[in-house]
């Protein structure tokens, strides 16, 4: 546990890094612009973006006694318009193999935690997390001291969407009657619903549009349920209504998706 939050600390001290480092060239460049006798003019800059992102998030709520942190791989399509309004959609791919709480198949294990294969062998199974979010939000770019242009800021925004997760059951070599497709809706867990999500970060938008990022903390509250008719640990249907939580850091790369020259105005 020691190692994942001094790695986590290393993530966001790079970060922020990162930011002063882009600061400090963004100035830098503007300098020598004005040295040439070049004036720029920063305007609000209209458009849309591509950004592939990275995530490591902690659970809360009901989803603290299934899953311990994951990763978040996404990718989201942003627009802004000339008022730093932000429009936002995203989706996220969860992964992660810190597993909590009770085996779901615990119904089906010996006493020293073994699945029984069709030959009478302790079958290799693996369980891992898995799921997804899906979101739709808005915010606005607030410029401060750290933005060297009108289209970097600070970023806040809300938003909602879907939230899912189940445990990713892998039978290696599928040798487990137990554990054929129809089955396994019994023991995955698959649970989804509605989201809630807030992010506060920093956009950065480069003038020369080579270094464009944005990072900062995400948090999602999803208000799920199980999405399976049967679950064979209980002996029945699940019909319990949960509250998942999910918090971390989020940095991403981001693609322009408008012209350079729109970005900039020149003055002799």
């Amino acid at each position: 546990m020691k190692l994942k939050t001094i790695a986590l600390f290393l993530f966001a001290m790079s970060s922020l890094v990162a930011v002063g480092q882009a600061v400090r060239q963004e100035k830098k460049m503007t300098k020598n612009n004005l040295h040439k006798n070049k004036l720029e003019f920063d305007s609000l800059v209209p458009g849309f973006t591509l950004a592939f992102s990275y995530g490591y998030q902690y659970p809360g709520g009901d989803l603290l006694w299934r899953f311990g942190p994951n990763s978040n791989a996404g990718a989201s399509l942003t627009y802004k318009n000339n008022n730093n309004v932000f429009f936002m959609a995203q989706w996220g791919f969860i992964f992660g193999k810190n597993l909590r709480g009770q085996n779901p198949l615990d119904s089906i294990s010996t006493s020293d935690g073994h699945v029984i294969d069709k030959e009478g062998k302790a079958a290799d199974v693996r369980i891992f997390e898995r799921g997804f979010t899906l979101s739709i939000s808005a915010g606005k770019i607030f410029n401060t001291f750290l933005s060297p242009n009108k289209n970097s800021g600070l970023l806040l925004t809300g938003g909602f969407g879907y939230l899912q997760h189940k445990f990713k059951i892998y039978d290696n070599g599928s040798r487990t009657p137990q554990l054929t497709k129809e089955y396994l809706k019994g023991y995955d867990r698959l649970t989804s619903g509605v989201a809630i999500t807030e992010f506060i970060g920093y956009w950065f938008m480069s003038k020369n549009q080579y270094v464009n990022f944005y990072g900062g903390f995400e948090f999602t509250q999803g208000f799920t349920k199980s999405r399976r008719s049967w679950d064979y640990n209980l002996m029945r249907a699940d019909t319990e209504s949960r509250i998942d939580l999910l918090s971390g850091l989020r940095i991403g790369w981001i693609i322009p998706l408008y012209k350079k020259n729109a970005a900039t105005k020149y003055y002799y």
